[in-house]
């Protein structure tokens, strides 16, 4: 039942001057009567609770996490305090309760609920206890007549003292009271052994964070990696697993209770689902007195680096009945890029992110420009919209005032971003390496070594998921919701603009030019413009050189989520690489781009439904806002005829339009 690290990282000489220092301790204990060992640790607790603030915000997030939907704050204060008083009292108590007659330390326990245990003895059965860090959980190793039912040989798992001294010191007093340890880190084999050979009692600690090896499963509500190993042992001896816990019944005494079985002991369940079971049980223990558990222990700890559960082996498990609505949630803040194409090319990665554990609730941190975008993501649960004005401590202060976010990942690079995050107290951040920031990262995620082709944004985004826990292999995150909502009308979009600059844009004649080249056989084609609102002058000369063709004009006059609406009507955008087109392609509409000075193996839209347009020079992709030649063959150089044959491939249906017989020639 016993664990700790404690002196894994001293000499070995070291490690014998720290159990002389122990024994000699043991020496002034044996002289004190047990009340007075009592008193003083108590004080010794109030005191760490006064001068060791991170052990006290700690305990007290965790009575926040347990009992913050029933309790008010001023209850959780005074139950931390009450805990460290008490850890102190059992902590002096432990060391003073081996130097007593057994006789002695019996007389300071009174036993609840032992018929329970009874029973399963009588039954023919081993006992195994589910053994909790509660009050004095130590007085289980000097009490063993008090809960072994009369039968011989009892055992415990333990966890090795990483003090060779002091581990060989406690394992002769425990053997000399008749314990058989078994060393936790050599499996169960032997405690399975035990019990099948001896009919004995067994003692297990099963409220603990096991790491990635343990089951997630609701603790209080709040998924926490729970050791199988109690269940695992229940199942293959075929016997209960009994709840039986230590809590304080006054200065210097202690009550034992025995809790009725978990289970029957039949294999009519998976060990994970028994360890589910065995969680619920084990909070009704630490519910009669919650100032006596161990609060001081990180029992929901974040992962590291796998915060998302989807690649776990065991991965959640509820229990039978559970309502997952009564989850607690993991808070995930994702800051997003602050261009619309690249904020849409994040998208896979949400819903990846989504997708990795059940309690999630993601919160988007985004220029609020793009704040219509991120509403209609069903992923998103929430939005932090960040004001052109907002300084570092401004976005920060809106972080925390949203409040309690277990981690956060960054999309963008900047060290600024980081820094917003990083005021805002966020305990996990995640993000590539960037500028000057990784002193700021919790984890960072490594960049891949260039090996073929340059790999898409989209991609990028997907590996932050991935390093974070996210199962990202999965083709239907590329999938997009809903589809096209082009009814009998044919619409098509232009996007004739890019607000990153000349370099991007495709010349606007051109533009025209292939909407009258398509009109003159597509007759009931109606063309929609697009583009941000400084550049309604761009709209407006679009609109005068198709005089004559069927159009409307809406550049710079709509809001994002008017836009995402008239996008939804349009059978095919003819676009730049701009954010628009990425917005197109994340909802379904197929485009065709035209590309420069830009790289569609990075930014392109993806998926068949997409054909991207361009004209090779020995300089693209340059990655300019201006030509530094002046002259952006890139773009010039792609012609209006061949935009036309590829829009007419793209949309084979539309040729089957009835077509303006040829006019006839004019001689002279």
């Amino acid at each position: 039942m016993a664990r700790t690290g404690f002196g894994k990282n001293i000499s070995r000489a070291g490690q014998y001057l720290v159990y002389l220092l122990f024994r000699a301790v043991e020496g002034v204990l044996g002289l004190m009567p047990l009340m007075a060992c009592a008193f003083v640790g108590r004080v010794f607790g109030l005191v760490a609770h006064a001068f060791f603030p991170s052990y006290r915000k700690l305990a007290q997030a965790n009575l926040r996490i347990a009992f913050g939907r029933e309790k008010d704050e001023a209850w959780i204060r005074a139950t931390a305090r009450e805990h460290f008083a008490s850890l102190g009292q059992n902590f002096l108590c432990g060391l003073k309760l081996p130097l007593m007659s057994q006789k002695d330390v019996e007389s300071r326990v009174t036993v609840e609920g032992m018929h329970h245990a009874d029973a399963v003895a009588a039954a023919g059965k081993p006992l195994l206890y589910a053994v909790c860090h509660l009050s004095c959980w130590e007085l289980f190793t000097q009490v063993p007549s008090l809960f072994t039912s009369g039968l011989v040989k009892p055992a415990s798992v333990f966890q090795p003292l990483g003090n060779a001294f002091l581990n060989e010191h406690v394992k002769r007093r425990r053997e000399k009271l008749g314990y058989t340890l078994f060393d936790r880190s050599q499996g169960f084999s032997g405690p399975i052994q035990h019990m099948r050979a001896y009919k004995g009692a067994m003692g297990v600690l099963v409220d603990q964070h096991a790491g990635d090896k343990g089951v997630w499963c609701p603790f209080f509500d709040r998924l926490a990696s729970t050791s199988s190993l109690a269940a695992l042992m229940s199942l293959r001896v075929e016997t209960p697993l009994v709840p039986i816990a230590m809590y304080n019944d006054g200065l210097a005494r202690w009550r034992m209770v025995c809790y009725p079985p978990v289970n029957s002991g039949e294999k009519k369940t998976t060990a994970e689902g028994l360890t589910a079971m065995l969680n619920i049980a084990i909070e009704i223990v630490i519910r009669r007195a919650p100032e006596n558990w161990f609060w001081v222990h990180n029992r929901w700890k974040t992962p590291q680096p796998d915060f998302l559960l989807a690649k776990y082996r065991r991965g959640v498990v509820l229990p039978v009945g559970y309502d997952i609505n009564r989850l607690q949630k993991f808070n995930l803040l994702v800051r997003s890029p602050n261009w619309l194409g690249d904020a849409c090319m994040t998208l896979p990665a949400i819903r990846a992110l989504k997708r990795g554990r059940p309690d999630l609730r993601l919160t988007i941190l985004a220029p609020s420009k793009l704040a219509e975008l991120w509403k209609a993501i069903p992923e998103v649960d929430d939005i932090i919209g960040k004001e052109k004005g907002d300084g570092i401590r401004d976005v920060a202060r809106k972080v925390r005032e949203r409040g309690g976010y277990d981690a956060a990942i960054l999309f963008t690079n900047s060290t600024r971003s980081t820094l917003e995050l990083w005021h805002a107290d966020i305990p996990r951040l995640v993000g590539y390496r960037g500028s000057l920031r990784s002193r700021l990262l919790h984890q960072i995620v490594p960049e891949p070594k260039q090996v073929g082709p340059p790999e898409h944004h989209a991609e990028r985004y997907l590996r932050l998921a991935a390093n974070c826990g996210a199962k990202t292999e999965d083709s239907s995150l590329f999938d997009v919701p809903g589809g096209v909502d082009a009814g009998a009308t044919k619409t098509i979009g232009i996007c004739a603009g890019a607000e990153y600059g000349p370099a991007k844009r495709w010349p606007l004649e051109r533009f025209a030019e292939v909407a009258r080249r398509l009109s003159a056989t597509w007759p009931d084609v109606e063309w929609i413009f697009f583009g941000a609102p400084n550049e309604k002058a761009m709209g407006e000369e679009l609109s005068r050189l198709l005089t004559g063709v069927k159009h409307t004009n809406l550049v710079g006059k709509t809001s994002l989520s008017e836009l995402i609406a008239q996008l939804r009507a349009c059978s095919l955008l003819l676009t730049n690489d701009t954010g628009t087109m990425h917005l197109a392609a994340s909802l379904g509409v197929p485009t065709v781009s035209i590309f420069g000075s830009t790289e569609p193996v990075l930014t392109g839209p993806l998926g068949a439904q997409h054909r991207v347009v361009r004209y090779h020079v020995p300089c693209s992709p340059c990655f300019r806002r201006e030509c530094p030649f002046g002259h952006y063959d890139c773009m010039t150089k792609v012609t209006p005829e061949r935009v036309e044959r590829v829009m007419r491939e793209a949309l084979p249906e539309f040729s089957q339009a009835p077509q303006i017989p040829p006019q006839p020639q004019t001689v002279m």
